[in-house]
């Protein structure tokens, strides 16, 4: 139970690491956050027009949801701690404690967790995700179908109620953090990839 709530916290702590003011610090960058939707992720890096950073930035907050979830998988956790690490490591991203709760939208470190709990389901949400946007053109419609259909993997992948449960949460917050971009969609303003 103490090395468990002690992988959550630290699952926390990791999350809460902005890759992209990090990143943009040592590359001499300007801060991410004075970009585009001002949220510190790979989009508004990308912004700053170094595709390396921007890459760079994805991969680290990807692997701040994965690398947790890893550990608590080869500590023997139950679901229930797992489920509980992969939220914590994707709440630290969307309200990071060193950056005055003020974090991305989470849909790389999202699926840094998915891929944690179970990879086929990462896999799955990738692929998902990659297909909407090779149809539409438009991210946050492909991270929003994603993250929809998210939970409905963990039922068909895992049968497991607490990744299933942890999937719907993960949803909803990235819904919630894309309430913006979902009022753009309704009114056919939402810019298309590499546009905007």
């Amino acid at each position: 139970m103490l090395l468990a709530s002690a992988l959550v916290l630290g699952a926390y702590l990791l999350g809460s690491v902005s890759t992209a003011i990090l990143v943009c610090r040592l590359a001499g960058l300007p801060d991410p956050r004075s970009q585009g939707s001002g949220n510190p992720g790979a989009t508004n890096v990308l912004r700053t027009g170094r595709k390396g950073a921007a890459i760079i930035t994805l991969l680290g907050d990807l692997l701040k949801g994965l690398v947790p979830v890893l550990v608590a998988h080869a500590l023997g956790l139950e679901p229930a701690w797992i489920a509980a690490v992969a939220l914590a490591a994707f709440l630290g991203h969307l309200f990071p404690v060193y950056h005055g709760f003020r974090g991305g939208k989470g849909v790389a470190t999202a699926l840094g967790v998915i891929l944690g709990i179970q990879a086929w389901v990462g896999l799955a949400a990738l692929a998902t995700w990659l297909i909407v946007a090779a149809i539409s053109r438009i991210s946050s419609l492909s991270a929003l179908t994603a993250a929809t259909l998210t939970p409905v993997y963990m039922y068909l992948l895992t049968g497991e109620r607490w990744y299933e449960a942890a999937g719907v949460v993960l949803a909803g917050f990235i819904y919630w953090r894309h309430r913006a971009n979902i009022r753009r969609l309704l009114r056919g303003e939402e810019p298309k990839i590499g546009k905007g």
